[in-house]
């Protein structure tokens, strides 16, 4: 990506990488510190909201915008979605015929699936978006009863669950991204996703710091990734972009978005319950 905007504007770029995070702690502290070093930040929707809430964003008007699912552009402009990560439901093709594939969340609470299912570490966001959507009671009693009745294989990391439906030691994952699940598929692993209703996805995007110290060149970035050139980019490496004018395998209209609004208000909250219901109740 970064090679592509560079051949076409001639900027060089100085990307950092690491966990969402540590993105947020070191972007928040440096600006504290008065080092006003960072330009531009690509993370999730949580730490974009959070980093919002410190006043460091600033608010973008882009003709670009117009393209995007409104769910992308918040009304304060302070970030834009340029991809969703959509949480799917993976599963080992050797092991799990398509005939028996279950046709809501309920389904799972069918013995047939005891000691087959996995689900990553931390997936508090997705947990609490498919709760919300079943009616909270409903949905809390629902993983209640599938964490102690047939079990649920906790691991930590999307890839790791991933490459462990592709080799069987997890039949059946509930939360693995599609663009990780459609890599290893064209890879030639016994893998095949689809989703339960809801679908739950979440926004990545971008944003141009406040007191950025290459302020047009953040803006060219920003306008690269949400414009045709980049959204092509992210359709062809399997992510979801959110301009209208990439067709795309999943329906992004019927996607249930994670708002991160609630998540950074009611965070702690659903974090614990996650750890309750999922980590130690499947233990």
């Amino acid at each position: 990506m970064n090679a592509a905007f560079e051949k076409k504007y001639g900027v060089k770029v100085r990307a950092w990488r690491a966990a969402s995070e540590k993105v947020l702690q070191r972007t928040v502290a440096e600006a504290r510190a008065g080092r006003d070093e960072v330009d531009l930040v690509d993370s999730n929707s949580v730490p974009l909201e959070l980093l919002r809430r410190q006043g460091l964003l600033q608010a973008v008007r882009s003709a670009h915008h117009a393209d995007l699912i409104p769910a992308a552009v918040p009304e304060h402009r302070e970030w834009a979605w340029a991809r969703l990560s959509v949480f799917v439901q993976a599963y080992n093709t050797r092991l799990i015929r398509q005939a028996d594939l279950p046709a809501s969340y309920g389904d799972l609470l069918d013995p047939r699936w005891r000691g087959k299912l996995g689900i990553e570490a931390s997936d508090e966001d997705w947990f609490a978006e498919v709760v919300r959507t079943l009616g909270e009671e409903k949905g809390l009693k629902l993983f209640r009863d599938l964490a102690a009745k047939n079990g649920l294989s906790v691991r930590r990391g999307h890839s790791l669950l991933a490459q462990m439906v592709a080799s069987g030691e997890v039949p059946f994952a509930l939360t693995v991204y599609n663009f990780t699940a459609d890599q290893l598929k064209g890879q030639g692993a016994p893998l095949e996703w689809f989703t339960l209703s809801p679908a739950i996805a979440h926004g990545n995007g971008f944003a141009v710091i406040r007191r950025a110290p290459h302020p047009h060149a953040a803006l060219l970035y920003y306008e690269f990734m949400i414009g045709d050139d980049g959204q092509r980019i992210l359709a062809d490496r399997k992510s979801v972009p959110t301009s209208k004018k990439i067709r795309t395998v999943l329906d992004r209209g019927a996607l249930k978005i994670i708002d991160p609004v609630l998540l950074v208000d009611q965070g702690e909250r659903w974090a614990k319950l996650y750890e309750e219901i999922i980590v130690k109740g499947s233990r």
